[in-house]
């Protein structure tokens, strides 16, 4: 894999694992944008924090162990997971913070996608 690719990987790591982690700890910081979305806080342990922490932890692994097939699965699983989370803001009319850190969070697990890929 190129520096560009691991170092995108790593950023995809670090991002879910954190979010993940905070959703399983039902974060206070975040349930207002849930609340919006009309999404329970119930689901918070899972399927929110343990898909985005399980994402996390297969891009971790496959990259320290240097399994491409391992890193594909898991981008590919946080790419289905935002999109279904993006939907489920659109459909809210839900253009708050949490909104946008979703595009973001796609677009990471999506640059994760395309990067190995690539290589």
């Amino acid at each position: 894999m190129t520096t560009a690719a691991v170092v995108v990987v790593a950023v995809t790591v670090a991002i879910n694992a954190f979010s993940g982690i905070a959703a399983l700890l039902h974060w206070q910081a975040i349930l207002p944008g849930m609340v919006k979305a009309g999404v329970p806080e119930s689901w918070l342990t899972f399927p929110i924090g343990t898909l985005k922490t399980a994402g996390a932890a297969g891009l971790l692994v496959g990259l320290l162990v240097q399994l491409p097939g391992l890193i594909l699965a898991a981008a590919i699983g946080l790419v289905l997971f935002f999109v279904c989370a993006l939907y489920t803001h659109v459909r809210a009319t839900d253009y708050t913070a949490q909104f946008f850190l979703a595009v973001f969070f796609l677009g990471m697990a999506g640059a994760s996608l395309v990067f190995t890929l690539a290589a």
